[in-house]
């Protein structure tokens, strides 16, 4: 774990622009998956007129899901660059942590890649005062299965194969049930070393109620952030995983797809039951997120997913990000930068940076819904 400010804030359009003491990042992994492959930092799609500061001010604390650690590090170089005197720390460890800091009143907003629980909304009452924790979706994108197999460069498997493969039932690259889903493809003998995530994890929740949904037959185990199945090697935060996948021969593991990116590692092709097989790209993850719903009540917003869709070009494993705050009851001298920089993380241009990072935007009608209430914060 080591702060990476210094890097991220290279990017033209900052100029001599120093802002002292600015994004601390503690990230599980220090990989810098902001920057182009020459080493310069992506174009951004924000201007400074698309970010409107208000009395937003001071230091504003944050932490969570490492799934939108890509996202939100854009989303707070745009915005601290936009609003003078205002910093904006995130620090990226895990959904489980970030819910536990919010819940403990040590940070403004939470990033989560599943929606609160009900003990957890309960519990959120004592720091929302005279409100509750609620659920903003915010960051949408598929989750990679990435994977490094000597001498193989595409590969398809469907959601049967997936749980077999974590549930450590198939065991070689040249298994049956693999060469089956890949004709004409030469795979190897090579023992497969499959990676999870060693720490509670959205991203595992997600992954594990894609299995459970889409081959009960095959998963058994329930959906969770912690990882019930045996077998395999566990690694911290998505960058952990990515690292374990880029380095060993026989690898395969799950993370978001600017993971994948940025480090160059191949990704698994979903063999989802439509025509054909739904590579991971934001665009496809899009597809899928279309379908969602709105499951809470009131100001929360959680989704349910359908992670089942055969729809054409729509790839289903994927998970939405949500930004955790209090209703009513934040606290008043960080309120302001809260909803300043949650209307930028919603606004078109917030939601822009992420199709050109790999991540998948918000739907609009359910965006709407976010600006809506981000603007009732109290």
């Amino acid at each position: 774990m080591k702060l990476q400010r210094k890097n991220m804030l290279r990017a033209s359009a900052l100029g001599a622009l120093v802002v002292s003491g600015a994004l601390v990042l503690t990230a599980c992994g220090s990989d810098d998956n902001t920057k182009s492959a020459d080493g310069s930092a992506k174009p951004s799609a924000a201007a400074a007129g698309d970010i409107k500061c208000d009395d937003a001010k001071g230091k504003l604390l944050a932490s969570g899901s490492s799934a939108q650690k890509n996202a939100i590090e854009l989303w707070i170089k745009n915005y601290m660059a936009a609003c003078s005197g205002v910093e904006v720390n995130y620090k990226s460890s895990s959904s489980g942590e970030g819910i536990v800091a919010f819940n403990q009143g040590t940070v403004g907003f939470a990033g989560s890649d599943s929606a609160l629980k009900p003990e957890q909304v309960e519990e959120s009452k004592k720091i929302c005062t005279g409100g509750q924790g609620i659920d903003l979706p915010m960051v949408g994108g598929p989750v990679a299965l990435g994977f490094n197999v000597a001498g193989v460069d595409k590969l398809n498997l469907d959601a049967a194969t997936i749980a077999n493969i974590f549930n450590d039932k198939i065991k070689k690259w040249d298994d049956e049930a693999i060469k089956k889903l890949n004709p004409g493809v030469t795979l190897p003998s090579t023992a497969i070393q499959a990676f999870h995530r060693s720490d509670d994890s959205g991203t595992t929740e997600n992954v594990t109620k894609y299995l459970k949904a889409a081959a009960p037959d095959a998963w058994p185990h329930e959906p969770a952030k912690k990882w019930a199945a045996p077998g395999g090697q566990a690694a911290s935060g998505s960058a952990g995983v990515a690292a374990q996948v880029k380095q060993v021969d026989g690898a395969i593991g799950y993370f978001e797809l600017s993971f994948a990116s940025a480090q160059g590692i191949k990704t698994v092709d979903l063999n989802t039951g439509a025509s054909a097989p739904v590579k991971a790209t934001g665009e496809n993850a899009s597809k899928a997120i279309a379908a969602a719903k709105v499951a809470g009540t009131g100001s929360d917003l959680a989704l349910k997913l359908d992670y089942t869709t055969k729809a054409e070009g729509a790839y289903p494993l994927v998970l939405v990000t949500y930004e955790v705050v209090c209703d009513k009851g934040n606290k008043a001298e960080t309120l302001p930068t809260v909803k300043s920089f949650l209307n930028y993380a919603a606004s078109d241009a917030g939601q822009k940076v992420l199709l050109e990072n790999g991540y998948a935007p918000i739907p609009a009608e359910i965006n709407t819904k976010v600006r809506e209430v981000i603007n009732t914060l109290g």
